[in-house]
């Protein structure tokens, strides 16, 4: 009962720590709660706080310790049938190969992100993973394939925001004066 306290405690710490931005700190704690996890054999909840873990460390601009702290991970989801945290875990994955300039990789993780989230009906989700693709896309001068791309992510979702709405039609210009719809 102890442990999990402290497990508890620090979760806590690693959540308040990247609610006031102090993002090493964050991720140093979702590490230990994830070492901690690891120890009582709970592999489910050690993978999640990886996740949590790599999140910060990328806000803290820490790619490498990014890239290792959510490396695996996307496995023993699959593994746990956890197709929701697997396609979450691939985006993750997806943000630390992008921040180490690998992008053809993190092109395919965000692709296999993007692919299992819409499987399984996140359509918001999917739309956060194709609006970064899109941006790895524009940044690397791809740039038909970056509207496409985003546009395909907006289509998916169900009741889109009033941003989303407008940004769906402005996306709509280029592809008419390409003489395509993309409806």
């Amino acid at each position: 009962m102890n442990e999990q306290i402290s497990v508890n405690q620090l979760i806590s710490q690693g959540k308040s720590a990247y609610q006031q931005g102090d993002f090493i700190a964050a991720a140093r704690a979702f590490d230990a709660a994830g070492d901690s996890y690891s120890v009582s054999g709970d592999e489910l909840n050690a993978a999640e706080m990886r996740n949590n873990s790599s999140v910060a460390y990328l806000q803290a601009g820490e790619a490498q310790a990014a890239l290792v702290a959510v490396e695996g991970t996307p496995a023993i989801f699959a593994t746990a049938g956890d197709l929701r945290r697997q396609g979450m875990a691939l985006g993750n994955l997806a943000a630390a190969l992008e921040a180490m300039n690998r992008l053809e990789e993190a092109t395919k993780a965000y692709l296999q992100s993007a692919e299992l989230l819409g499987s399984i009906g996140e359509k918001d989700l999917r739309a956060y993973v194709m609006k970064s693709l899109s941006a790895l896309q524009l940044r690397s001068g791809r740039h038909i394939e970056a509207l496409s791309t985003m546009q395909a992510g907006l289509d998916g979702i169900e009741h889109p925001k009033p941003q989303q709405r407008l940004l769906k039609r402005l996306l709509n210009v280029p592809f008419k004066f390409l003489g395509k719809s993309s409806d």
